[in-house]
């Protein structure tokens, strides 16, 4: 059950990489702009910055659950766990500031957070098991 945990954390951690390629990378494309409901491209020129730093919070989630789930493999359990919790459990924190702070931002909250929450309680079950 451990890896299968493991397995969600890291696609977790993935789905924060091309996160972080939108926003710190590829911010004022046309496509990344319609996935975020960015209205033209002067509006994303003028949010870019703010978009680069927000981007690069949600790469360093996705290295520091990637070299939880690293340490874990290389039988560095209890320090590999923490950080996979550590980076999970703020990925999803995240979707729910998301969410309450705009409930139309339900579905992008969803895709943010629900991969790292499985990862979460998979990855609690487990430990429990072991």
């Amino acid at each position: 059950m451990l890896i299968v945990g493991l397995v969600l954390a890291a696609a977790a951690a993935a789905f924060h990489v091309f996160i972080f390629a939108l926003e710190s990378l590829r911010w004022t494309e046309p496509e990344t702009r319609r996935i975020f409901g960015v209205a033209s491209e002067a509006d994303a020129v003028t949010m870019k910055q703010l978009a680069f730093n927000q981007g690069f919070y949600n790469l360093f989630l996705a290295l520091t659950t990637l070299l939880g789930v690293g340490l874990v493999i290389v039988g560095a359990n209890t320090v590999g766990v923490t950080l996979v919790f550590a980076g999970t459990g703020m990925m999803t924190a995240a979707a729910l500031v998301l969410v309450l702070s705009d409930r139309r931002k339900a579905r992008a909250a969803a895709m943010q957070g629900a991969l790292p929450l499985l990862a979460v309680i998979v990855t609690a079950i487990g430990i429990a098991m072991t």
